[in-house]
């Protein structure tokens, strides 16, 4: 079975996430795509709790039939590694042919990673150029220039101009930014 893994912080969730899925699921000849919420940030950032950044993106990948999202990492423990993820994610399951999914600004601090060229071995990386985000090694970019930082900068200020939550509209799954008010998430 070839599978796209999209691991992330996914804090929160945007169209971006959405359409990346979309579109590997779409061309990449992948029989399904595994999308894994980090427990923790590796490099030790600050995230919405783990369990409300997993269900929303069940909410924001819901649409998307061959997509799954996965909590392997609770079950893993902290700290949360890449690599140690994929590794447990052969051996539990052999078969499976994957191909690590990751936009063109997280490719730019892959010497950051913990072994990042066992990384590309056991799952080697399939990169996804965005907009506005300078790479030489990626391809030309298909994702739109949102990022999870500009969506919590936008949530902060959402009480405050009308274009703020016009803006997150156009950036967020609806679904999700009903989660999030709902939750009090981000504000």
């Amino acid at each position: 079975m070839d599978v796209a893994l999209f691991g992330g912080s996914f804090d929160p969730p945007h169209v971006g996430h959405v359409l990346a899925v979309a579109y590997v699921l779409s061309t990449g000849g992948f029989d399904r795509a595994l999308i894994v919420p980090v427990l923790s940030h590796a490099f030790g950032k600050q995230l919405a709790p783990y369990e409300h950044r997993v269900a929303m993106t069940r909410i924001a990948m819901d649409e998307l039939r061959a997509a799954e999202v996965s909590t392997v990492e609770e079950t893993l423990g902290v700290p949360s590694r890449t690599l140690r993820t994929v590794q447990h994610l052969k051996r539990s399951h052999p078969r499976w042919k994957l191909r690590l999914v990751i936009g063109a600004d997280v490719h730019r601090e892959r010497q950051a990673w913990l072994g990042y060229e066992e990384l590309e071995r056991l799952a080697p990386p399939l990169v996804l150029g965005r907009v506005g985000v300078e790479n030489a090694d990626a391809p030309e970019p298909i994702l739109p220039a949102v990022s999870s930082t500009d969506v919590r900068a936008l949530l902060s200020n959402a009480s405050g101009p009308r274009n703020a939550n016009r803006e997150l509209a156009r950036l967020v799954p609806h679904g999700v930014l009903t989660y999030i008010e709902e939750h009090g998430l981000y504000r």
